[in-house]
C-alpha cells in the first residue's frame, strides 16, 4: 500500500519510478514562429510521444503529464476549443498505439466539465488499456492540486458523517488514500519545461518529496535528449527523506 511519503521509492543512482511533467511553452514556441497557439499544442504531441517512448524504455513505471489544468478554462475560448479537439483526436489516434505497446492509460481530474463525447472516449480508452501491465501513462485533464486535496477531504467528511470513520482516523496516511493516484508511488521526479519555476497547482500533495527539474526548453522541443538530461540529473541526486547522510550510509551498509 502506498504512503503519503514513499521513502522506499527510487534511490540515488536509479531510474525514477514515477515522473510527473508540466508541459509548458507550447504557445511561446508557436509565437516565436509567428504561428497560432494551437500549432504549438499540436507540435507538443510529438514531444509527448518521445517522452512516453523514452520513459517506457528507461523502466519508468508511471508517467504523469499535466495536459489541461482547472485554471486553463480561463484561456481564450478559441484556444480552449482547439485544445478539446486535440484531446479528442489524441484519444482516437494514440490510445491504440499505447495499447499495442502494453501501456495503461488513466485520465486524472474532474471529467464532469467535459463534453459527453470526451467522457465517453475517456471511458473507452481506459477500458481498452486497463489490463496492460507495462508503464502507466496518466494524463491530468481539468485537474488541480488544491481540488484533489479538497475532494479527498470531502469524501472523508462523508465517511465520518456516515459513521464509517472517526475524526481521529484522519491522518496523512488515510487522507492520501482518498487522493488521485494513491495506488501508485508518489512522483520521484517533477519536470517543468519552458523556463518557469513553479508547480502551478499540480499534484501539491503527491510531490512533497519529489526532486524538481526546471528546463528552459519549450515543450515541443523537449524530446529524448532533453528528457535524458533530466533523468541523469535525478540519478545524481541523493534523496534523504529527512535523514542525514550518515543515516543513509548506515542503511546502505545494512543492506
Amino acid at each position: 500500500m502506498s504512503t503519503s511519503i514513499d521513502d522506499s521509492s527510487a534511490a540515488q543512482g536509479s531510474v525514477p519510478r514515477h515522473v510527473a511533467i508540466i508541459m509548458d511553452g507550447n504557445n511561446r514556441w508557436a509565437k516565436k514562429r509567428f504561428m497560432p497557439g494551437v500549432a504549438g499544442h499540436k507540435a507538443g504531441v510529438d514531444a509527448v510521444r518521445a517522452v512516453v517512448e523514452t520513459s517506457a524504455k528507461a523502466g519508468v513505471e508511471v508517467l504523469t503529464l499535466f495536459a489541461f489544468s482547472s485554471e486553463n478554462w480561463r484561456r481564450p475560448e478559441q484556444e480552449v476549443s482547439a485544445l478539446m479537439q486535440l484531446f479528442i483526436a489524441a484519444l482516437q489516434r494514440e490510445v491504440k498505439k499505447l495499447h499495442k505497446n502494453n501501456i495503461r492509460l488513466k485520465i486524472m481530474g474532474d471529467l464532469s466539465a467535459f463534453s459527453e463525447k470526451i467522457q465517453g472516449l475517456v471511458a473507452e480508452s481506459e477500458a481498452m488499456t486497463q489490463s496492460n501491465d507495462g508503464m502507466t501513462l496518466v494524463v491530468a485533464a481539468n485537474y488541480g492540486g488544491q481540488w484533489d486535496i479538497a475532494q479527498a477531504a470531502r469524501r472523508m467528511a462523508e465517511e465520518v458523517k456516515a459513521g464509517r470513520m472517526q475524526p481521529e482516523d484522519i491522518t496523512e496516511h488515510s487522507l492520501h488514500q482518498y487522493t488521485w493516484l494513491s495506488e501508485f508511488p508518489a512522483p520521484d521526479l517533477m519536470i517543468r519545461t519552458g523556463g518557469e519555476q513553479r508547480i502551478s497547482n499540480f499534484m501539491l500533495w503527491q510531490t512533497a518529496y519529489a526532486e524538481f527539474y526546471f528546463s528552459d526548453v519549450l515543450w515541443p522541443d523537449f524530446k529524448e535528449e532533453e528528457y535524458k538530461k533530466a533523468l541523469d540529473v535525478f540519478a545524481s541526486r541523493t534523496r534523504r527523506f529527512g535523514r542525514t547522510d550518515d543515516q543513509l550510509k548506515e542503511a546502505k551498509n545494512g543492506d
